[in-house]
């Protein structure tokens, strides 16, 4: 299908490409994402976890040595998913294409295609009903009693753009007539610093670490998402800049955009 990317024509006929990243920076702060989809600005963009993409790689290759198979990964087992197998699908690696938005869906409403690339599948033989698999890392703390790394959990300013991440590729695969569930899960590597031999190999150059690693259920809804993507896009019709989120950010949520303080002070001395 024709589209157009990049910065925002309100005069170009074909449907406009917006990423799953583009309607979380949205929901973060309309502003921000006015500036960057319709003027064009670009924002200072945090540098790539080279290490988590390494991790979400391996991952996969963990979980494809299954999906050729048709047979539940052992982690699966254990932790009571056996009946589900990783889904083997032709367009299955086009749907992990992130830049390529390779999972995506016209939505007729908006004239948008929404789009983004997932990282796993699992699919119940059964009832064919498939749940939508997000590959996280981190490095966490040690425990009260400093036995182990702190269990991980969903809970947190943060962590709410992984749930709406969940939600959203609910949706797109539910408007690509899949039977999915609510149920998502996420497999979570927790890499241990606090491991006290360290790293290094004495008679190699190599070095290994250590990771726990956690599998996080999480009931999704994407009732919210339609009525996001229409206000996306009459955002992106505005003339003028909508206000900067006043929460949201920092640890906690109760934050300010971060850059909501900069653009006041470059205001106020005649700057912009």
């Amino acid at each position: 299908m024709p589209r157009h990317r990049g910065t925002y024509k309100p005069d170009h006929p074909e449907p406009y490409e917006v990423s799953r990243s583009q309607i979380q920076s949205f929901k973060n702060c309309p502003a921000c994402f006015w500036m960057n989809r319709v003027k064009g600005i670009k924002f200072p963009g945090m540098p790539g976890f080279l290490l988590n993409t390494a991790t979400d790689t391996l991952l996969k290759k963990d979980f494809d040595k299954y999906r050729e198979l048709q047979q539940p990964h052992p982690f699966m087992e254990r932790h009571g998913l056996g009946h589900l197998v990783p889904y083997k699908h032709d367009d299955f690696e086009t749907w992990t294409k992130s830049l390529q938005l390779g999972l995506r869906t016209y939505h007729e409403p908006s004239n948008l295609i929404i789009g983004g690339g997932l990282d796993d599948v699992w699919h119940d033989p059964k009832t064919d009903e498939i749940f939508i698999v997000d590959y996280k890392s981190t490095a966490g703390r040690r425990n009260e009693d400093l036995t182990d790394l702190q269990e991980i959990t969903l809970v947190g300013a943060y962590k709410e753009a992984y749930k709406r991440q969940m939600d959203m590729y609910q949706w797109i695969m539910r408007q690509n007539g899949f039977n999915v569930s609510k149920t998502g899960y996420f497999v979570y590597v927790n890499g241990d610093q606090h491991f006290e031999d360290g790293m290094l190999e004495d008679d190699i150059d190599k070095a290994n670490m250590k990771f726990n690693v956690q599998l996080l259920t999480h009931e999704a809804d994407d009732s919210w998402v339609e009525a996001a993507i229409m206000e996306l896009k009459d955002c992106l019709h505005q003339k003028d800049c909508p206000s900067h989120a006043t929460s949201g950010f920092g640890p906690k949520g109760d934050k300010q955009c971060e850059y909501a303080q900069l653009f006041e002070s470059m205001e106020e001395h005649s700057l912009i």
